[in-house]
């Protein structure tokens, strides 16, 4: 079924406005909806394209996001600067290994990532006990830690934040709430390199882009609006949200393997 512009237009507002009040609601975890979204609710036919839009959608959604954070103090920027630098190297060959995979075995893979967030979803992020910042020999963990969580986001054109905020804490022993607010500097990082490697290809749809990451504004606004009323089901908000990424998975993995 090809849909109308205005029809797709409005869908891709409306995907984005989910994901941008999921990702205000509960927290991380959310953008991993964006490429499945744009694959089969919005219409993006190429997986490749709709990972190349989801990750600037990400990248936008992220330094938005940066911005409270950093007024309240919780981004370290010199960890956040030696993180992002070494993770967008790993981001950029991510991206191009990420390129060069046929899009079906791409999206079994990514399929099969989402059941591993939702699974760190259900279990819960640890809180990391006490704050142990800064570790010896921080920088260099931080340097392998971040290179390996770039390619990863870089691959599959997400945030990568389930990965982030606890590879920050175990390199530099920094508690959670400074690693939520210096990882946000990492995923609009790792976001943009992605981007503008497949937009080098193009292999990004700007119009949708710009549709999905406004509709996300709208979105998030909502959310933190839900986050603070809802705080205390925060937990079985969590568990919902990732049964619905459990069932997407699996729809996923169906129309790839049945492709």
């Amino acid at each position: 079924m090809v849909l109308m512009p205005e029809a797709g237009g409005l869908l891709a507002v409306l995907c984005g406005s989910a994901v941008g009040f999921s990702l205000a609601l509960i927290g991380g975890g959310g953008s991993i909806l964006a490429t499945p979204l744009l694959l089969y609710v919005v219409g993006v036919r190429d997986p490749h394209v709709a990972i190349g839009t989801s990750a600037l959608a990400v990248a936008a959604n992220a330094f938005a996001n940066l911005v409270p954070h950093a007024r309240a103090g919780n981004v370290r920027w010199k960890v956040a600067f030696v993180f992002a630098a070494s993770g967008v190297v790993g981001a950029f060959l991510g991206s191009s290994l990420g390129k060069a995979i046929n899009g079906r075995h791409l999206l079994v893979l990514f399929a099969l990532l989402m059941l591993v967030v939702a699974a760190l979803m259900v279990r819960g992020r640890g809180r990391g006990g006490a704050d142990r910042y800064p570790l010896p020999h921080m920088w260099p963990r931080l340097g392998a830690v971040g290179l390996g969580a770039g390619g990863l986001a870089g691959f599959f054109g997400i945030g990568g934040g389930f990965l982030i905020v606890p590879g920050l804490m175990f390199a530099s022993g920094m508690e959670i709430i400074h690693a939520i607010g210096t990882s946000l500097f990492s995923v609009g990082a790792f976001g943009l390199t992605t981007t503008i490697n497949y937009a080098a290809s193009g292999l990004v749809d700007w119009r949708v882009a710009v549709e999905f990451i406004g509709g996300g504004v709208v979105g998030g606004w909502l959310g933190a609006l839900g986050a603070r009323r809802l705080a205390r089901t925060r937990g079985a908000l969590n568990l919902v949200f990732a049964g619905v990424i459990v069932v997407v998975a699996l729809f996923m993995l169906y129309e790839s393997l049945r492709g």
